[in-house]
């Protein structure tokens, strides 16, 4: 499966952005998807998850009741609705798919898309 991320781009802070994982290549409800960010000089970092169906979210403690995962596999689309946004959720984020795994490890991601860069002003 291919993933491209993209709606990154520059927003005040308490604002809101949708960021969109596009998959192709392979039916998307066959592959759970995460979320992860990249901030400069910092290592990778969960933000969330989704299950096949839908049925299961994850999130990371700092984007927790802020942020909000969905999917629409008709589509194969998965989304990142990111409200109240803050300077420190500046980062490249990326999209991840996997078979059988769901949750905050990447390593057990096998499909990687390219990032789209999230800049918050204060």
């Amino acid at each position: 499966v291919q993933l491209q991320a993209f709606g990154g781009g520059l927003v005040q802070a308490g604002g809101s952005l949708r960021l969109s994982c596009a998959a192709s290549g392979r039916t998307t409800s066959r592959y759970a998807v995460g979320w992860f960010r990249q901030a400069p000089g910092k290592e990778r970092q969960f933000v969330a998850a989704i299950s096949r169906s839908g049925g299961s979210t994850y999130y990371g403690d700092s984007v927790e009741g802020r942020f909000t995962i969905s999917r629409d596999n008709a589509k194969n689309m998965v989304y990142l609705q990111m409200n109240s946004l803050k300077p420190e959720d500046t980062a490249v984020y990326y999209c991840a798919a996997d078979r059988t795994s769901v949750g905050p490890i990447e390593a057990e991601y096998a499909y990687w898309g390219q990032g789209t860069l999230v800049t918050v002003s204060s």
